[in-house]
């Protein structure tokens, strides 16, 4: 049976890239580029109330650097490096090498080595924390509290489909094998628009990755910057597994359901064609869905008028 080291040095140690020292000291090292600011971010994912035990590990693994590639490119941060702490209740060989492989894949193409970590063992199940590494220009971050009255707001990808593959994962709607294999990848393999969210430097005002639930994420953005946010529901971008779904359903999983992880930002009306010009280049699909005004809190426009979203179904870490 493998120990600690020989786990590490088996699943986790790849060379460094150059200008790096990873895995094998007491610390990782590499060299900030001069003059920019580091940014960080860490995430927590326990089994059995983030994943489920029986998911895919290779799936898993993408996921757990995913979750945070996705806070960088909120933050306007191009990703520099990464660091995993794994607490397993046994070792698994065949879960290892998925696991590993999962992340080592998603790392290899953000250019986000992994560069340390720690191990050690779980009785109660299967914990993951990763940490991420990041720089941004000093002025340049995409804060929560920087939108403006006026202010365009915008969503990439689409909305809803994790909620629903959850839901129907938990017997909370009836069996449709065909709509939870349409819903699934949302939840189990999420493809955050980190590049995106660099590249928006000195074009949007605030940003967010909308992991909680667009009307709460927004939420932190009206309130940080005491705006009024103003969703249009008919500009929404609801993702295709929703389709014939009860209208009350699909606006739920819309507006509060999580793990969406695409991003959703402010920037000024006049620079509307260069956003569109920017999405197409990195290949991300983007909507405007309302804008920031005088005011507070986050509201809905909808056939019925403008009124207060419903803000009920956030995630919460700490809800029963």
């Amino acid at each position: 049976m493998l120990n600690e080291f020989a786990l590490i040095k088996h699943y986790f140690n790849r060379p460094a890239p150059e200008g790096y020292l990873g895995v094998g000291d007491d610390c990782a090292l590499f060299a900030p580029t001069p003059g920019w600011q580091l940014a960080s971010s860490v995430d927590l994912l326990i089994e059995g109330q983030h994943f489920f035990p029986d998911v895919s590990p290779f799936l898993l693994g993408h996921k757990s650097l995913a979750v945070n590639l996705s806070d960088l490119g909120a933050m306007g941060a191009r990703p520099r490096a990464c660091l995993l702490a794994l607490s397993l209740p046994s070792v698994q060989p065949d879960w290892l090498e998925a696991f590993s492989r999962g992340i080592f894949q998603l790392a290899e193409q953000a250019q986000c080595p992994l560069i340390g970590g720690d191990t050690t063992r779980s009785p109660q199940g299967v914990v993951i924390s990763i940490t991420v590494l990041g720089e941004v220009r000093p002025g340049q971050a995409l804060l929560r509290s920087a939108a403006r009255p006026g202010d365009d707001i915008w969503l990439t990808g689409t909305l809803g489909a994790a909620d629903i593959a959850l839901r129907l994962l938990q017997g909370r709607l009836p069996a449709d094998p065909d709509r939870l294999a349409q819903c699934r990848p949302a939840l189990e393999q999420p493809w955050p628009p980190y590049r995106l969210g660099h590249a928006l430097c000195g074009l949007a005002h605030a940003a967010i990755d909308v992991s909680d639930g667009l009307v709460q994420d927004l939420g932190h953005i009206a309130s940080a910057s005491r705006c009024a946010a103003v969703l249009e529901w008919d500009a929404l971008p609801l993702d295709p597994g929703l389709d014939g779904l009860p209208l009350a359903l699909r606006r739920e999983a819309a507006l509060v359901g999580g793990d969406v992880f695409q991003l959703c930002f402010t920037s000024p009306a006049e620079r509307r064609d260069e956003i569109m010009a920017l999405a197409r280049r990195e290949g991300v699909s983007v909507n405007r869905i309302g804008s920031m005004q005088a005011g507070h809190g986050v509201h809905l426009r909808d056939a019925q008028g403008l009124r207060p979203a419903p803000a009920q179904g956030g995630f919460d870490h700490f809800g029963a």
